[in-house]
């Protein structure tokens, strides 16, 4: 009686190029690809996702895949390049919330105040996008998104077969409407602090013409930054259900069914 171990060549490269697209994809998903989490523990995530997924996975390459050393080589850089691209879709759109805190910052006075983004780049940013985004990555796993992004993950393998050819005009295409997107929600949220700071600085300028030897605009940048606080504190809850509701299309269009 012998064993045999022809099958393991087919069995280690289908689990690498599956770890190719889903380790790619999950370096970049919001919630999952964030920097603040240890590269150790994304990379065991990764490997541990692609074991989970393997069996379903599997079936979608094809058989032999080691006999052609060119066409791995291509089929490799194919799911690299997918990965990529459906995870940069999906990392644009947690960039709305930077995006709008540091309006909502601008328009309250708090533009120069900065702190290390943790739930992104880890480059410097304003400290109501540096909270807008920590409070974000938290809800996803609150509200139990982050198993949107692993049927995402899953349904990859349905929507962008491997060995078919990569949509690169649809992904670019995605990626145009997701950073039009990214500034439309951007803008929507910080939109209350945009009227009320025009309209607290045209009163500011009033003021300072009828008042020109008093120095309104030092006076006013703590009521400013009071108000900013207090919109903030009201608008909180609106302003985040609004944005998970985006998230999750974002997400949902990678997602088969």
């Amino acid at each position: 009686m012998s064993i045999q171990f022809d099958f393991l060549p087919q069995v280690v490269a289908v689990f690498m190029l599956m770890f190719a697209r889903l380790g790619t994809l999950l370096m970049l998903l919001p919630a999952f690809g964030e920097s603040s989490i240890p590269m150790r523990m994304r990379l065991t995530i990764a490997l541990a996702l692609t074991l989970v997924l393997y069996p379903m996975g599997s079936a979608y390459y094809p058989p032999n895949v080691t006999d052609n050393m060119a066409g791995l080589v291509v089929l490799f850089a194919g799911e690299l390049l997918i990965g990529f691209a459906v995870g940069l879709c999906a990392r644009l759109i947690t960039t709305a919330l930077s995006t709008a805190g540091m309006i909502m910052a601008s328009q309250s006075g708090l533009a120069f105040a900065l702190g290390t983004d943790m739930s992104n780049t880890g480059q410097q940013g304003a400290l109501f996008g540096n909270f807008l985004s920590i409070l974000g990555m938290t809800l996803v796993f609150v509200t139990d998104s982050h198993y949107l992004v692993i049927a995402a993950l899953h349904d990859s393998f349905t929507l962008f077969p491997p060995g078919s050819p990569v949509p690169v005009g649809d992904f670019a295409a995605n990626a145009t409407q997701t950073v039009a997107a990214v500034f439309s929600i951007a803008v929507r949220m910080s939109a209350p602090f945009i009227v009320v700071g025009i309209v607290f600085y045209f009163g500011l300028g009033l003021l300072n013409k009828l008042m020109p030897q008093m120095q309104i605009f030092f006076i006013a940048m703590p009521v400013n930054i009071m108000i900013g606080f207090f919109l903030l504190l009201v608008l909180l809850t609106t302003l985040m259900t609004f944005y998970l509701g985006h998230f999750e299309d974002a997400i949902g269009k990678f997602v088969a069914g």
